[in-house]
């Protein structure tokens, strides 16, 4: 590459041909047009006789200057000339390109995928080789290789098979591999997802040595964002969403959402980090009757593992039920009544309802749990066993009172009274807590050295007693019993739920305690509750870098008990559901994060480049030999106009009518070179008349003249407006599918200001509060509807169309008739529901003003809600009753309205195709 200041030749080589336009001039010039043509008639010959001798002349100079253009621009068109070269893909050597491929990235992938693709093009041209080096931690199973240099193409083909891993980056791992690989010269571009890490400087300082660095990362604002899950049990679902620390903190709006096992929106709540704030808490109100089918919390248009929460089978609130003895005649004293403590301990995670066990049995039940006090009759306790065979969850506590109701509601066979430890008569101590086994449901759990058993009772010794015994004391002797009763299991508690024999009530070790046994319980869905071999749960399904869940990839491994208490994420145990059915554990990266930091300031030396920062590189190509294309086409023409081929008879006048020619082809080439380069300059274009009275052309006119688009009308309201675009952006996409109609990206419109004729369709949602259109937005909307426009209504909850279109000549409207044209431009529907379905849809009564096409159409079904989805495919709302099934039919409406907004009433003659064949066939 050859530069000269701002220009640079790819292929400057041909330059030399350059050398031959003295040539070309001189041949040009030795070279006499061609001979005119005379009438000859034999008349002539009598009459202006002249003894004058014609001698050929040279050709024209301006023809010869137009030809040496000709050949100077095609010359220089071959030559690859570039305007201001971008500076990455050019010198000598591999160029080294590090790319962050981290759950940072993935909210901005695609505009790093672009980048870097057309970085490959240019290296492509410039002949150098790349050396690729994602920074992601490799999976357990990959062989650490240094990168091999490839050709550019073989590295556009790696990048677009580069994706975002779920999980954070390990520099210091890259920089071994990079080492053996690294050349002595070239350069390097590094990809960073803008997040400090260790190895950072390390690596800056030894790429930098290869010559120059740049470094691209996302601007401000653009930060990934980190989604905390709430707290299993709690009453009101509590999310955190968080940003990087050193962000510049400006205000970022945002949408959480709450989804089912099917992918269906439950519940989107508009949130926004304050300017300032690093972090902002966002409480989900969840009616109960939608809580347990929820699988997913995430941000909406926010792609990345690090923006998603799933939720596993323990974090919702399990109804469990109680069954006490309160004493008689008395109101129970709250510290001296031992199911005070369980109640206390399960209000923060479970729905607990108390009573006696056939009534709690009416209802679904994932535990019940009974003290010492207890005293169910004979058809509760058959009821109780029945009900633990089907599948529930036993939890029974001992006390001086218990009694064994059924040999099969107790886990272990006891021995008669109980065993006294630290009394004044005893010469032992209280018992404390040991270790809880690895293969139990308490897995790591920490047992607190303060908690002391002064009674329990004790177990016979059995061969089963060690399988049996989920908790022991530090002298051997179990604290907690289980054993299986068909498909459910009874579980036994060796000492009181109250402070009386043991102060394990009182200590926080007992709410994690009851919360396991919740948590691994069958659950109202009827799942079977069991605990993974050696306390590790198996990985289910996994997220990917974008938060898709996905198979586990090879390498995955069980997730074990130390990691579900105190979570990590590496590429072993990626981000994802684990444990069987019924006891899916939710191992999410927002919860195993620490608060990241972006990344400061570069090095000396190293170029800091933005993500969106435009490539100022300009190819001279295709201008040049556009340019070279115009003028030959003058030549065409001023040769066939010399040789008497075109214009008027030879001899009057040509070299005037050849200058004609010369002069509008300039004038064409003109205009061609004053066309915009694109990023070349920037040109402001707007409504208006200025000096002169020329009107400038507005943009958003030629938008819609140049190619078929949707729009909606802006309502002030910004969620309304993103639900709107979101809507008709859909609606676009399956347009395109499923018809042969392919509109372009659709926009938004303010009917005040910008031009409403070019669209075929507005779709105006009309929410509380919206205000009335002021008298320059009513002549306009008037004059749209006059010429042919139509208009989709849309009316929210508390919407009031009668005031915000005061005074817009809205024609008489009736209730869309069976047979209307809009029940089968497309699709024959016969109902027309949105987000919500059951209201009437109303259409201007006598269309025959237009053609018999309506131009108003007015509803309140939510069509937009309906029809919006996030960048991921994923439906923003639920659409209610009907399902999915309702979502479809609003998607079909929607094609209906747009076809017969753009196609008119043409289905309507379809009515009369019977008689129109009859008299065909006749």
């Amino acid at each position: 590459m050859l530069s000269l200041g701002p220009l640079a030749l790819t292929a400057p080589w041909v330059l030399l041909a350059a050398a031959a336009l003295p040539v070309l001039w001189w041949l040009m010039r030795a070279t006499p047009p061609a001979p005119r043509r005379l009438g000859f008639p034999a008349i002539q010959l009598l009459f202006g006789l002249r003894a004058e001798q014609h001698a050929s002349v040279h050709t024209p100079w301006w023809l010869i200057l137009l030809r040496l253009v000709i050949a100077a621009l095609v010359i220089l068109g071959l030559a690859g000339p570039l305007l201001y070269p971008d500076a990455t893909g050019r010198g000598e050597g591999p160029l080294v390109l590090v790319v962050d491929d981290t759950w940072a990235a993935a909210p901005t992938w695609d505009d790093r995928r672009a980048v870097l693709l057309d970085l490959a093009d240019r290296l492509e041209r410039e002949g150098r080789p790349v050396l690729l080096l994602p920074t992601a931690a490799p999976a357990p199973d990959a062989v650490a290789r240094a990168p091999e240099p490839m050709v550019a193409t073989e590295a556009a083909t790696a990048l677009r098979a580069l994706g975002p891993k779920p999980w954070g980056k390990d520099l210091t791992a890259a920089l071994a591999r990079l080492e053996p690989a690294l050349p002595e010269r070239g350069g390097a571009l590094w990809m960073h997802d803008g997040l400090d890490a260790p190895g950072t400087r390390a690596l800056t300082e030894r790429l930098q040595a290869l010559g120059r660095l740049e470094v691209r990362r996302a601007g401000p604002g653009r930060s990934p964002l980190i989604l905390r899950p709430p707290a299993p049990g709690a009453a009101t679902p509590t999310v955190t969403v968080e940003r990087p620390a050193g962000d510049p903190l400006p205000e970022r709006a945002l949408t959480v959402r709450a989804l089912d096992a099917e992918g269906r929106v439950a519940l989107a709540v508009a949130a926004a980090l304050p300017a300032g704030a690093a972090a902002t808490e966002v409480p989900l109100e969840v009616p109960a009757e939608l809580a347990a089918d929820l699988r997913r919390l995430d941000i909406a248009d926010h792609a990345g593992a690090g923006a998603v929460a799933l939720l596993g089978d323990g974090w919702r609130r399990r109804p469990v039920g109680l069954v006490s003895e309160a004493p008689a005649g008395r109101a129970p004293v709250p510290l001296l009544d031992e199911a005070h403590y369980i109640r206390q301990a399960l209000a923060p995670v479970a729905d607990l309802r108390e009573g006696p066990p056939g009534a709690l049995l009416q209802r679904e039940l994932s535990v019940l749990l009974m003290t010492d006090g207890a005293r169910p009759d004979a058809d509760a306790v058959a009821a109780l066993v029945d009900w633990v065979r089907r599948g529930g969850t036993l939890v029974r506590f001992a006390g001086p009172r218990l009694e064994p109701l059924d040999p099969a509601l107790l886990p272990v066979r006891l021995r008669p009274g109980e065993r006294a430890m630290g009394g004044a008569l005893s010469w032992t101590a209280p018992g404390t807590l040991a270790p809880f086994p690895a293969d139990g449901p308490f897995a790591g759990l920490a047992p607190p050295a303060d908690v002391a058993v002064a009674r329990q009772v004790l177990a016979e010794p059995s061969p089963d007693l060690a399988a049996r015994t989920w908790a022991r004391l530090a002298d051997g002797t179990p604290l907690v019993t289980g054993a299986p009763l068909e498909r459910g299991r009874v579980v036994l508690v060796h000492v009181t739920a109250d402070p009386r024999w043991s102060s394990l009530a009182m200590s926080g070790l007992f709410v994690d305690m009851l919360r396991r046994l919740i948590e691994t319980s069958r659950g109202v869905d009827g799942a079977a509750a069991a605990t993974a071999e050696g306390g590790a749960l198996a990985p289910h399904r996994v997220l990917d870098g974008v938060g898709r869940l996905a198979d586990p990839p090879p390498g995955t491994r069980p997730l074990p008990a130390a990691l579900v208490a105190d979570p990590r994420v590496d590429p072993a145990h990626p981000p994802g559901l684990y444990g069987p059915a019924g006891q899916r554990h939710a191992h999410n990266l927002g919860a195993a994060l620490e608060t990241p930091r972006l990344l400061g300031r570069l090095p000396s030396g190293v170029v800091d480049a933005r993500l969106d920062t435009a490539v100022a590189e300009r190819d001279l190509k295709p201008v040049l030999l556009t340019a070279a294309l115009v003028l030959a086409l003058v030549d065409l023409v001023v040769a066939l106009v010399l040789r008497g081929l075109l214009g008027r008879p030879p001899g009057t006048g040509t070299p005037r009518a050849a200058r004609t020619a010369a002069a509008s082809g300039a004038v064409l080439l003109a205009l061609a070179l004053a066309a915009p380069i694109p990023g070349l300059a920037q040109t402001q274009t707007g409504t208006g008349t200025g000096a002169g009275g020329e009107t400038s052309m507005d943009p958003l006119a030629l938008a819609g003249a140049l190619e078929t688009r949707l729009a909606w009308v802006e309502t002030g309201n910004g969620e309304t407006d993103r639900v709107s675009a979101a809507g008709l952006r859909t609606l676009t996409t399956v347009l395109a599918r499923r018809t042969s109609a392919e509109l372009a990206e659709p926009v938004a419109v303010d009917v005040a200001r910008d031009p409403l004729a070019v669209f075929p369709l507005l779709y105006w949602p009309v929410t509380p509060g919206q205000a009335p259109v002021d008298r320059r937005a009513r002549g306009r909307v008037n004059d749209y509807l006059r010429t042919g426009g139509m208009i989709l209504l849309d009316v929210h909850p508390g919407g009031d169309p009668a005031t915000t279109l005061a005074g817009v000549d809205i024609p008489p409207l009736a209730a869309l008739p069976e047979d209307h044209v809009l029940t089968r431009s497309f699709y024959l529907l016969d109902r027309f529901p949105g987000r919500t379905d059951g209201q009437t849809v109303w259409v201007e009564a006598d269309p025959s003003t237009h053609d018999g096409v309506a131009s108003v159409i007015v509803g309140g079904h939510d069509w937009a809600g309906a029809w919006a989805t996030d960048a991921t495919g994923q439906a923003l709302f639920a659409t209610v009753p009907g399902g999915n099934r309702q979502r479809e039919m609003a998607y079909r409406f929607g094609i209906n309205v747009v076809l017969y907004a753009l196609t008119g009433n043409y289905k309507g003659d379809q009515v009369h195709l019977p008689a129109i064949m009859e008299r065909l066939t006749n």
